[in-house]
């Protein structure tokens, strides 16, 4: 969420907090199924129940709600996952159980695979900076395991990108695709693919 957004959020009574949620939970709907160019003001505001008007006393214009979305999106994935590697007694422990948060995380949240990727033609640099903050919650961890001495010392940024495509279109293929948890098997696979290029 930007400066001035959570400046806003801060502003607004309870029952303004609870319109302001429900106009982007419906935004997250309604840009999910039917896309960011197709979606209108009209559309997001009648899938919250709320009046055209009401709209922009919380977000200027269609595309400040779909960048609050994917800034959203952003703050509580990495949360998400960083929550699920806490606890972890080694690196790669920390990883798999990272990786265990993102796919629990994106099956409760679905439409941020079709969202997010709106945004290579919605706004490129929104869509590298959703994907530089993952890639540094990545490197962060990776960089401590190599110093370790527990992962090879390969070059990180490369590492963590490979890691994060894994994990994406695993959750695409499962959860986006299918509407599953991604299988136990297809997860120790990956797990086993990942480890045994990691570590030493």
């Amino acid at each position: 969420m930007s400066e001035k957004n959570i400046l806003a959020e801060k502003s607004l009574t309870p029952r303004g907090l609870e319109t302001r949620i429900k106009l982007l939970k419906a935004a997250e709907e309604v840009f999910g199924i039917k896309g960011y160019y197709e979606t209108s003001i009209v559309n997001i505001s009648q899938e919250a129940k709320v009046a055209q008007g009401t709209f922009y006393n919380y977000f200027p214009s269609k595309k400040d709600i779909y960048d609050e979305l994917i800034r959203n999106y952003s703050r509580d994935l990495r949360i998400a996952i960083k929550e699920g590697m806490a606890g972890a007694s080694t690196y790669e422990e920390a990883q798999r159980m990272g990786f265990y948060a993102f796919f629990t995380w994106v099956k409760e949240h679905p439409n941020l695979y079709s969202i997010v990727q709106q945004a290579v033609v919605v706004d490129r640099e929104l869509y590298k900076w959703y994907y530089g903050k993952l890639a540094s919650g990545f490197l962060k961890s990776l960089s401590q395991g190599m110093e370790a001495g527990e992962f090879k010392a390969l070059d990180q940024e490369t590492v963590a990108y490979c890691l994060m495509s894994i994990g994406q279109f695993l959750g695409m293929r499962w959860v986006y695709w299918e509407k599953k948890s991604v299988p136990e098997e297809a997860f120790e696979a990956a797990m086993t693919l990942i480890f045994q290029g990691l570590k030493k």
